[in-house]
């Protein structure tokens, strides 16, 4: 007997901040979630986003194919919020971003998997100075070789409850006699709230007219520092 709903869709990274939003919006939508993580054991609390075992955290390295393979079988349809702000010798840009998402991509085509959303970020480009950014663009661009139908996300500074760069700022506001303005206070910034991701990336997933397109997400107002 089939299962109700959608289908079950694999979410890569789906524990951290904006991950967390995407879960829960997947499984208000329908779908069965599998969040693949390094540590499920530290991903319990994800089960409570929908239904008794609509959400089932699951341990993959996606440095590993084979880790990759098993997480995605069984899946219609996948997710991937891997990424890093900050490069390690065991977590670098280029094998968290551009390997990790070439991995999955070739190997959702391998499985028959063409509802992919790669999560990258605005200012993503492939010849951008910043590792970040350069890492990113490359890694978009490795998704559209193996998978053109690949819908790619482009959020903004996201913000909400415990995001790691607005919070901050307004720590350091509160103990901070001064505090630096990047960019000389002028660079704009258009941020957008975690919940509104989160929406958008269920979204991607379930409809049929976002394939092959990329989506740049911004909220309504513009920053900046000053």
């Amino acid at each position: 007997m089939a299962l109700p709903g959608p289908g079950l869709v694999t979410v890569f990274g789906g524990s951290g901040f904006v991950g967390s939003q995407a879960v829960r919006a997947l499984a208000k939508a329908g779908w069965r979630v599998r969040v693949a993580v390094r540590k499920p054991g530290l991903a319990g609390d994800l089960r409570l986003l929908g239904d008794v075992g609509q959400v089932l955290p699951v341990r993959c390295d996606v440095t590993s194919a084979e880790d990759v393979a098993a997480a995605l079988k069984g899946a219609s349809a996948a997710v991937n919020l891997v990424g890093v702000l900050y490069a390690s010798s065991k977590r670098s840009f280029d094998a968290m971003h551009v390997e990790a998402s070439r991995t999955i991509a070739q190997t959702c085509a391998a499985q028959g998997i063409t509802k992919f959303v790669q999560v990258s970020a605005i200012g993503a480009d492939a010849d951008a100075p910043s590792d970040y950014a350069r890492t990113k663009g490359q890694a978009e661009a490795a998704v559209r070789e193996a998978l053109p139908s690949a819908v790619i996300i482009r959020p903004s500074i996201v913000f909400g409850p415990e995001d790691s760069f607005l919070n901050k700022f307004a720590a350091m506001a509160t103990f901070a006699p001064a505090l630096p303005l990047i960019g000389g206070g002028e660079t704009k910034f258009q941020p957008v709230y975690v919940g509104d991701v989160g929406e958008a990336i269920g979204r991607a997933v379930t409809r049929d007219d976002t394939a092959g397109r990329t989506f740049e997400l911004g909220g309504p107002s513009v920053w900046s520092f000053k």
